[in-house]
């Protein structure tokens, strides 16, 4: 009895510690690689509610760790995340903390000379959901060039993509570069935040500036001397097979891995008069118009934190519900933008004069002026695609050089 107790003991430890290896650990719990480099140094902090340490937030955890931050930066959404897509936010004292933030998304969208004078050492960390037009990475760009620039250290703890198992969608053109789109890469790039990082650095795709600092301290690193300018804090046990489910919403649009999922397929319609579902409890799941045929599913959209004045608020509208369980929704999107969604709405539609916004706004979504065209000539799925096939494939090539995790098979 003893010997059968002994084994199920044992049996019950090595099965806990098989869950410890593969719980997938991000950069930012790490804290004892990195925390090290900043004891003594004046910290800004890139940050938002997703940048967690297990239950705690990034700076919090800092600040009891004896760390002085001076500064919190804080994209699209404010630093609580509770601000409408396309919110201009202002600077302001956080509550908790005391410290001053100041916006990145509101009337400047990059750290001035003046902010940074002192800081010491600046730290990104955000949770990104791998698509182009998801403006975090714009953000993390424009971040980038600020450090460089002022020759500031520049730690981005990187965490998980939830997309990050596939890459598909047109290329931007550069001609179609906006806050949505910076960079050319298709919708959904498969790189994660730290990744990316690497890929814009590498590319040289900074501003001259910033490209040229970035050169002096590739050089300079030799010296035993010189800190490090540039420097990724990896996750453990991640890798591009990985389906990782968010432990915080990413933004109040994003509320489940369901629309992180559905996300580059659906926001398209953000270029269309269709709701896209933002007003409901399930945004980028629901999507439809007033006008659309009464048999279809219905919804309504009503005004809620993070969707203050949604399209087509307080209207019935009849449209899609793409919901389901993870797995559901996974199967479903199967590794590849749907197009046959947004096709199909405009098929229905009745008066396609006025299904896509004067705004031209899905232009800058698809980053270029192709896809509209396909889709009101009456493109199949599989033809729009065929067109995206030669830049998406010299992506791929890029993206290889730059990926610090096992890759899924192509």
């Amino acid at each position: 009895m003893k010997k059968y107790l002994a084994t199920l003991c044992l049996l019950h430890l090595f099965f806990n510690m098989a869950i410890a290896q593969t719980k997938i650990i991000p950069g930012a719990e790490r804290v004892d690689v990195y925390v090290p480099m900043l004891k003594g140094k004046s910290v800004a902090v890139f940050a938002n509610q997703t940048s967690m340490v297990a239950n705690t937030h990034l700076v919090d955890t800092l600040v009891k760790r004896g760390i002085k931050v001076v500064k919190i930066f804080s994209p699209e959404h404010g630093f609580r995340g509770k601000a409408d897509a396309g919110e201009k936010v202002g600077d302001y004292t956080d509550e908790k903390t005391g410290i001053r933030v100041i916006s990145l998304y509101g009337s400047k969208r990059r750290p001035s000379d003046e902010d940074l004078k002192d800081v010491d050492i600046m730290i990104f960390d955000i949770q990104d959901v791998g698509v182009r037009f998801y403006t975090y990475i714009s953000s993390l760009q424009e971040y980038m060039e600020a450090a460089f620039e002022n020759s500031k250290p520049l730690l981005v703890l990187d965490r998980p993509n939830p997309n990050g198992f596939y890459v598909d969608g047109p290329v931007l053109d550069p001609k179609f570069k906006s806050f949505v789109g910076m960079q050319p890469v298709p919708v959904v790039y498969g790189l994660t935040i730290g990744e990316y990082a690497m890929l814009i650095s590498g590319e040289k795709w900074l501003t001259e500036r910033a490209n040229k600092k970035e050169e002096y301290y590739k050089h300079a690193q030799n010296s035993k001397d010189t800190p490090f300018h540039f420097l990724v804090i990896k996750c453990k046990n991640y890798d591009h097979t990985s389906k990782y489910i968010l432990p915080v919403k990413p933004s109040p649009n994003l509320p489940e891995i369901q629309s992180v999922y559905w996300y580059a397929s659906t926001c398209f319609f953000e270029g269309t008069v269709l709701s896209e579902g933002r007003g409901t409890p399930k945004p980028f799941q629901y999507f439809g118009h007033p006008s659309l045929p009464k048999k279809l599913f219905s919804f309504t959209p009503h005004s809620m934190e993070g969707a203050k004045d949604p399209k087509q608020k307080d209207q019935l509208c009849y449209g899609w519900n793409l919901s389901g369980t993870p797995e559901e929704v996974l199967k479903k999107v199967n590794n590849r933008i749907q197009l046959k969604w947004i096709i199909g709405a405009y098929k229905l539609f009745p008066d396609k004069t006025k299904f896509f916004l004067n705004t031209k706004s899905l232009n800058r979504l698809a980053g270029n002026d192709v896809l509209m065209q396909q889709i009101i000539e009456g493109k199949s799925e599989a033809e729009i695609r065929k067109s995206w096939e030669p830049a998406l494939g010299n992506y791929k090539e890029i993206r290889k050089k730059y990926l610090l995790y096992k890759d899924f098979a192509p």
